[in-house]
């Protein structure tokens, strides 16, 4: 049985300090643990046991606010972070007024990012 369990709450400030620590302060705004007002979805796993987490993020950079894509970050129980690698998750942020289908692209971008961090924590089932 995995260790693993669903993480629902703000996103861990570990993710944005190792970030930033290895790409330089000010690189990653989207794992601001302070920017509770940010796009979501969004997805975290912890394991207890060992203190490794799992985040699926939206991903952009300052100047391209509404290009966006999901990053899978891995916390390593040792310290570190890695970027795992879900294929293709790019997207056009919804503004207000935009249509669903940007939305439907969004939440289907989601969903392949969340499948490809499950399959690193629990195996292909």
């Amino acid at each position: 049985m995995s260790e693993w369990r669903r993480y629902d709450s703000h996103l861990i400030p570990a993710f944005h300090e190792r970030f930033e620590e290895r790409w330089g302060q000010g690189t990653a705004p989207f794992l601001d643990p302070e920017a509770h007002e940010e796009p979501v979805p969004r997805a975290q796993w912890i394991n207890p046991s060992t203190g490794a987490a799992l985040a699926v993020v939206p991903v952009w950079t300052s100047e391209e606010g509404q290009q966006r894509s999901f990053g899978v970050f891995y916390l390593p129980p040792a310290g570190d972070i890695w970027v795992l690698r879900p294929g293709y998750t790019g997207y056009l942020e919804p503004a207000d007024g935009d249509t669903e289908h940007l939305a439907t692209l969004r939440n289907d971008a989601f969903r392949k990012a969340v499948a490809h961090a499950k399959e690193f924590l629990f195996g292909s089932q």
